[in-house]
């Protein structure tokens, strides 16, 4: 199963047409696209899925969701899915 995981954006890249980001979620750090929220900007948390932020949330909800993923043991099986 895949969810959307949160993470914190490090830096943001213009890569042609294409906008990304370093995102970290706790000690793991991924590129990520920004396509879907153009309103993202550095520090900013953004809810990832496959790759693909999703939707910016505030931090007080990237805590909650992360958390809440750690407590059911799937965040760490979630960024393995994530691997390169």
């Amino acid at each position: 199963m895949c969810l959307a995981i949160p993470g914190k954006i490090l830096e943001i890249q213009e890569l042609g047409k294409m906008r990304a980001a370093r995102v970290q979620f706790g000690g793991i750090v991924r590129q990520v696209s920004l396509d879907f929220v153009p309103e993202a900007g550095l520090g900013d948390f953004v809810m990832v899925h496959a790759g693909f932020a999703i939707s910016c949330v505030d931090r007080v909800e990237a805590d909650r969701s992360y958390t809440l993923l750690e407590e059911m043991g799937m965040l760490e099986a979630e960024l393995a899915s994530t691997d390169s």
